[in-house]
């Protein structure tokens, strides 16, 4: 976690230093709502809700462990929501 601390920290600076205000930041490296949060810190010039996460991996994960826990295959399992 302290190598994507340095990483989202330098991206937010640099989001900060030359991005127009109105940008939206996608963030997809994992944790990415932690490292969407350290970015926004850092970029304190930006309105928060800019900022936004892909946790597909995670949606993925979690269907993979509900699949399992019920013996049914992933393709199975709809409707799945992380938060």
């Amino acid at each position: 976690l302290s190598a994507n601390v340095r990483i989202f920290k330098e991206q937010g600076q640099a989001l900060d230093k030359v991005a127009r205000k109105d940008v939206k930041v996608l963030v997809v490296g994992n944790p990415a709502n932690t490292n969407a949060l350290i970015c926004s810190k850092y970029a304190p010039s930006i309105p928060k809700e800019n900022f936004t996460a892909m946790t597909r991996l995670d949606q993925n994960r979690a269907q993979a462990q509900l699949a399992a826990k019920l013996g049914v295959p992933v393709q199975d399992v709809k409707n799945v929501i992380i938060w």
